[in-house]
Order: C-alpha cells, then structure tokens, then sequence
C-alpha cells in the first residue's frame, strides 16, 4: 500500500472512531456530531483523493450523502469566527498615546 493511502486510511479510520464515540453515547450532542461528520467527509474526501492520485480508480463513496449546505455553512462560520478570535487584529498603544502629557 501506499504511503499516502495508508496515512489517509489511517486518518479516515480515526475519524469514524471518533463519530463512533460522539454519536454513540446516551446523550448526543449535536454539534460535536456535525464536526464529526464533517471530520469524516474531509478524511473520506482525502483517502478518495489518495487512491485517485495513486490508481486513477474513481471516488468509492461516490453516491453517499454529503453534509447539508445549512450544516456546511454553519460549520464553516464558527470555523471563521474561531479564527478569527485567535488570530484577529492586535491593539498596538499609538505614539501619541504612549507620549507622557505635559
């Protein structure tokens, strides 16, 4: 097998333990459940992308279902929101602000 493969088999196989342990306890909640859906789809889409690079062979989800646009939109406005809260812009004091009064 290839490296590429075996590392994003490795990455898919991780993901849906993951999606396991969220969606299969007593109380589910629903946005751990969508981020770990969207983990999988993003692990499938790689090992999909993995085999194509390396056989030419086509998607072997293709024809499964996908994350609905809302759930897609959704996810990546609090992925943008929390990048933007880490690495937003940093107040610098002015030159002015930081000339002592007379």
């Amino acid at each position: 097998m290839s490296k590429k493969i075996d590392a994003a088999l490795k990455d898919l196989k991780k993901a849906l333990k993951k999606h396991a342990e969220v969606v299969g306890g007593s109380a589910v909640s629903l946005k751990k459940s969508q981020r770990a859906s969207a983990k999988v789809a993003a692990a499938a889409d790689a090992y999909a992308a993995a085999v194509f690079a390396k056989s030419g062979l086509p998607n072997p989800f293709t024809g499964m279902e996908t994350l609905a646009d809302s759930t897609i939109a959704s996810l990546s406005a609090e992925r943008d929101a929390i990048k933007e809260s880490l690495t937003g812009p940093i107040d610098l004091p002015t030159a002015a602000a930081s000339t002592p009064a007379d």
